[in-house]
């Protein structure tokens, strides 16, 4: 086996349970559901937008993919040479995840690449351990964990410098939340352990930060939905809500009660829907005039891609990215260098790259960047 050798292994199903609402696909009964709500999957088009861009590399190192579904398929649509390894299955599972994982360390990789998100990541950590390098292409709902790529294509300038020009190694954490209480409101997440991945700050995310409750952050969150709700809210407007507890003071103040890990939508001030998918924001908004409250997540600051996907392009596309309204306390912010997207569409992400406002207290904004 030749010194310079990629292994690729995609989860499937990962992020399915995303744009209908679901928090998560672990589980067959979940992915049942997610399959009868109209999911459809995520990680193949994310694992052939991340191959695409490593056609540099065809001839110049060996790929060695999950058979089948587990990245085989996607290979060979992109038209890259590769090595299938394992078996080929109509439905894969965690235990696939491991074993192919274990055939490649056999064939003597040095990087890992897999699709998916933090579930799979615990699944490779379970057989990798700290002995091979890894990178995630995010295709999950959650993805807590600090061993993924911003998104597809910052996963294959990546393993680029990593193959051709040699990237330090750093240790990073696997998280994963406890799915079913996630589904319920309830945030648990828990740290799994470590993995090396090659470090390229701008490129990898980093592990999601919670908010400190202290008594400062509490009256900055107030200040800002007393803002939102007198200067910035309109009358027979729907407004769609997205995840979080900055974003849920809005409602809190409005007597209203907020999904806190969901997304809902609020007109007139009271609350249309709790929880939503895509499908029915988009059935909700059609016609309607329409815009959307967002606050990044703590220590990534993603605004959409992560834990909102019911937040979907297409439902951006039919707000309009000039009716985003991003929200967020001091506390979160100075923790924070640039926002980030990753919508699943390149032609989005681009449009809502540059700057935006940033309401971070009473009548006080801050332009930030969008990358």
């Amino acid at each position: 086996m030749s010194a310079r050798s990629i292994g690729l292994i995609v989860n499937p199903i990962a992020g399915m349970g995303g744009s209908v609402g679901l928090k998560g696909t672990d589980g067959g009964e979940i992915l049942n559901k997610a399959l009868a709500l109209g999911a459809k999957p995520i990680a193949p088009r994310r694992t052939e937008d991340f191959l695409s861009c490593l056609k540099s590399l065809d001839g110049k190192i060996n790929f060695l993919v999950g058979a089948g579904l587990m990245g085989e398929i996607e290979a060979k649509n992109v038209g890259l040479k590769h090595l299938a390894i394992g078996q080929y299955k109509d439905e894969t599972t965690a235990e696939d995840t491991k074993v192919t994982a274990k055939l490649m360390m056999e064939e003597g990789i040095n990087l890992l690449v897999f699709c998916g998100g933090d579930g799979t990541a615990r699944d490779i950590m379970d057989v990798v351990g700290m002995n091979v390098p890894v990178i995630g292409v995010p295709s999950g709902v959650k993805m807590h964990s600090a061993v993924f790529a911003i998104n597809p294509e910052s996963a294959a300038s990546i393993v680029t410098r990593f193959i051709l020009e040699g990237l330090p190694l750093r240790e990073a954490e696997v998280m994963d939340v406890d799915e079913e209480a996630f589904r319920s409101g309830l945030l648990s997440a828990k740290l799994y352990g470590y993995m090396l991945v090659p470090y390229e700050p701008e490129l990898i995310q980093g592990t999601k930060v919670a908010s400190f409750m202290t008594d400062d952050e509490l009256r900055n969150q107030a200040a800002i939905a007393v803002y939102v709700i007198e200067k910035i809210m309109e009358p027979d407007t729907i407004y769609i809500l997205g995840p979080g507890t900055t974003v849920r003071t809005i409602t809190d103040l409005l007597d209203e009660k907020k999904t806190l890990l969901g997304v809902d939508l609020l007109c007139n001030g009271k609350i249309l829907e709790h929880d939503v998918n895509e499908a029915k924001i988009l059935e909700m908004i059609r016609g309607k005039k329409a815009k959307i409250i967002v606050t990044p997540i703590g220590g990534q600051g993603f605004i959409f891609g992560r834990g909102n996907q019911q937040i979907s392009s297409t439902v951006i596309k039919e707000v309009g990215v000039e009716n985003i309204i991003v929200i967020a306390t001091k506390q979160k912010i100075r923790g924070l260098k640039k926002l980030r997207v990753d919508t699943g569409e390149v032609e989005i992400d681009w449009e809502l790259r540059g700057y935006i406002r940033v309401i971070i207290d009473y009548g006080e904004e801050l332009v930030m960047l969008v990358d």
